[in-house]
């Protein structure tokens, strides 16, 4: 057994010899002999090879020859006029175009990251937003800065500007506050509607129009944080269950488990929600809120090129619209 163990060690430690070799191998060839490599196959001969990369042809025969001597493998058949690929060689050319795009894309990035742009930004959408036209400004990054990757996250506000604090998000698209930290900065976006709501078989549905001392005595779903000590934004009844999404608070007022404040859009988004809730028309005040949407990020976090590009882009827009 000990003799077995000891000729499979031996096996192993003669291919990772083996494997070693050929990753220095591969790693030798350079982007330029995998892009003749590939003009080579698609053009079907080095003359034509040479006239697509601006080059003579007795380059791309010795470009040619140096890689097949590097890999110790033949990659084309020189009889005839025009060479011809071996197997070998086409099974190689389908991870060729692959490997060129990883290239082209590590040296963007990395010419990136050498410009100031971050390698990924965190931005948190206030779950009440989720129907504003915040993808608008995403896909604005992704034509910009194609390589950044880009993580959005969902929250409750006092979540999203937790998270601003603690520098796990960079950016926050938010409502306004009637009072900001010091750390905060922001911009102004554009107005957005908050409705009260009640399922249409709720008790409160069939008043025309509801007192306030009749909303603080009925159970609210409010939008609200994970933390439990935080108090939540917009909530007015003593009894109050919590959920931290709008999708889910809609579903518990339509099961008519209380009242809520939802988006005004949602409703243009689902005309369903029409035929299951209706707006409550509160005696005391008008029943529609109206907020401004900023977008935040926090002085102290160390922003790069593509957070400050758009926060650029939204004042400028600004300017142009007053």
């Amino acid at each position: 057994m000990l003799f077995y163990f000891h000729i499979f060690d031996k096996s192993n430690q003669i291919l990772s010899v083996l494997l070693k070799d050929q990753m220095e191998t591969v790693m030798n060839i350079n982007q330029e002999q995998l892009l003749i490599f590939k003009t080579v196959i698609d053009t079907g001969s080095f003359s034509a090879a040479a006239r697509a990369l601006g080059k003579v042809p007795s380059a791309i025969s010795m470009s040619i020859a140096n890689l097949e001597i590097d890999l110790d493998l033949q990659l084309f058949i020189r009889v005839g006029r025009e060479p011809k690929p071996t197997e070998q060689a086409l099974v190689l050319y389908e991870k060729t175009e692959q490997l060129l795009v990883e290239i082209n894309q590590w040296k963007q990035h990395a010419h990136a990251l050498s410009s100031g742009v971050e390698s990924s930004l965190n931005i948190v959408i206030v779950s009440e937003l989720l129907h504003t036209g915040w993808t608008d400004y995403v896909v604005l990054l992704e034509s910009k800065f194609p390589q950044l990757q880009i993580n959005i996250i969902t929250a409750p506000q006092e979540d999203a500007l937790k998270m601003l604090k603690n520098q796990t998000a960079q950016l926050a698209f938010m409502f306004e506050r009637e009072e900001l930290e010091s750390h905060e900065q922001f911009v102004e976006l554009q107005a957005e509607y908050l409705i009260p709501v009640v399922a249409k078989t709720h008790y409160l549905a069939q008043f025309e129009q509801v007192k306030f001392e009749q909303i603080l005595q009925s159970r609210q779903i409010v939008i609200a944080s994970r933390d439990k000590t935080i108090r939540p934004e917009l909530l007015y009844s003593q009894n109050y269950w919590r959920t931290d999404n709008h999708h889910s608070a809609s579903m518990m007022i339509i099961r008519n488990l209380g009242w809520g404040i939802l988006p005004k859009q949602m409703f243009e988004d689902n005309p369903e929600l029409h035929n299951k809730l209706k707006v409550l028309q509160i005696l005391d005040f008008t029943p529609s809120f109206e907020y401004y949407v900023d977008l935040v990020w926090s002085k102290e976090s160390n922003l790069g090129s593509a957070a400050r590009f758009l926060i650029n882009y939204i004042r400028n827009q600004r300017i142009h619209t007053k």
